[in-house]
């Protein structure tokens, strides 16, 4: 049977303390626990379908993939989507059919970063799970939905892998310092349980981040010393600053600024000033940033709070003045007045309900009592015939249609009992009500 994990090069920690079997396997009990559905395929030995693993770095999506292949006893061809094409897709299946052939082994394809494939390079395997030449466990950190194509995606059966918990990545970083085949077992480490568990937090979740920290600790000391004693500092000197998850392009891009305009939308600042940092940390264009709190004082806020959107724009333009990361407090100020400021949605909903007006009635011709008479012949057919300058009247108010006739008396505009709206509702009621009294008078004349 093919060894899955032998390796004749030097291998990293990490590497090497990869589980073997689903004892060892740490994490996921949603899916490999007893009578799990994925621990039922490794005991049963049988596979048919083809699988993807989505789910952070460091979390066994490697690992899962060949504890499959070796239960089921199917050989096992690794694919980084970062270096193969359709070329290799071919030669895998052609090798995949002479195999099946001649002693009835399956071929189990493990394409890491599955979503670095294109639509070109996704579409060639389809023919090939198709008709069962091989079985595809595709890995990816992105959404598949996004992802993945939709005809490849259908042949699939998705599994969500979770970041390991601080517990599990200690762990983890245990049995690497006492397995003595492959770990760090017959050296002489000195370690605290306190700071196996702080280097277990600074992994987020990453046991491939942990292990490769342990490493790095252990060889700065140097395999001449009789006796390694990692403390603290040397542990978070090794882990360094890691880079926080986040792709500006991807769908925690999207998962983050959802809860950010949530969490302002709903008035919590606190919480809106944490998911500010996670983008602004991570990399994100501030003015991306910028422009979202921009839409959000008008979508949000609106009239019940007008000086919403002045401040918005204000912290656009002192964060181009500034730069970083003097810019970055101007967000901050946006991002809490929007929080704590009145909330109001009635300027999107009027605006949506104007635009669903105009989608579905068409093109309606302008009355031709506020067209404006440019020309002679315009003026001579009758536009602007009957118009009344509403400056000429008392009050400065006529009672006068100014929708197209199907729309006549239409209303979009609600605004709500809420900051400076309130002010909004007693100026549409008072023109209103000078309307009504207009039409009174006209009427008894």
């Amino acid at each position: 049977m093919q060894d899955l994990f032998k390796s004749d090069l030097p291998q990293p920690l990490a590497e090497r303390m990869r589980p073997r079997s689903i004892a060892e396997f740490v994490g996921q009990d949603d899916l490999v626990g007893e009578g799990k559905i994925l621990r039922r395929i490794l005991e049963q030995g049988k596979l048919e379908s083809s699988l993807i693993f989505w789910g952070p770095p460091g979390c066994g999506k490697t690992t899962l993939a060949r504890l499959v292949a070796q239960a089921v006893e199917a050989h096992f061809e690794f694919f980084s989507a970062v270096t193969a094409g359709i070329a290799d897709v071919k030669r895998v299946a052609s090798e995949a059919i002479s195999r099946l052939g001649q002693n009835g082994v399956k071929t189990i394809l493990f394409v890491d970063e599955i979503h670095r494939f294109n639509k070109a390079q996704q579409d060639a395997f389809l023919p090939f799970i198709e008709n069962g030449t091989i079985v595809l466990i595709g890995a990816t950190t992105e959404n598949p939905s996004f992802e993945v194509i939709a005809p490849l995606l259908s042949r699939c059966r998705v599994f969500v892998l979770k970041p390991l918990d601080e517990g599990e990545i200690a762990k983890v970083v245990r049995r690497a310092l006492s397995d003595t085949a492959v770990g760090y077992g017959r050296l002489r480490i000195s370690v605290s349980d306190e700071d196996v568990d702080y280097l277990a937090h600074l992994s987020f979740g990453d046991a491939r981040t942990a292990l490769n920290a342990l490493e790095m600790a252990v060889q700065s000391i140097g395999p001449s010393s009789e006796k390694i004693v990692l403390t603290r500092t040397l542990l978070e000197e090794a882990a360094q600053k890691r880079a926080i998850l986040y792709d500006k392009k991807g769908e925690e891009h999207y998962n983050i600024i959802s809860a950010l305009h949530k969490s302002i939308r709903g008035g919590d600042p606190d919480a809106s000033l944490y998911w500010l940092a996670r983008m602004l940390e991570a990399g994100e264009d501030p003015l991306y940033v910028a422009r979202r709190l921009i839409r959000f004082a008008s979508e949000d806020v609106g009239n019940a709070d007008p000086q919403a959107l002045s401040l918005a724009l204000a912290a656009m333009q002192a964060f181009d003045f500034l730069g970083i990361p003097e810019g970055k407090l101007a967000l901050a100020q946006a991002v809490v007045y929007l929080s704590l400021a009145p909330k109001s949605n009635a300027l999107y909903t009027a605006y949506d309900e104007a635009a669903r007006d105009v989608l579905e009635h068409g093109a309606l011709p302008v009355p031709f009592w506020i067209r404006n008479p440019v020309t002679p012949l315009m003026k001579d057919i009758g536009y602007g015939r009957d118009y009344r300058y509403p400056h000429d009247e008392p009050d400065s108010v006529v009672d006068q249609e100014y929708f197209p006739a199907e729309l006549a008396g239409r209303r979009y505009y609600h605004p709500v009992e809420r900051g400076f709206e309130r002010e909004m509702i007693k100026r549409f009621e008072y023109w209103r009500s000078l309307r009504r009294k207009k039409k009174r008078e006209e009427s008894e004349t």
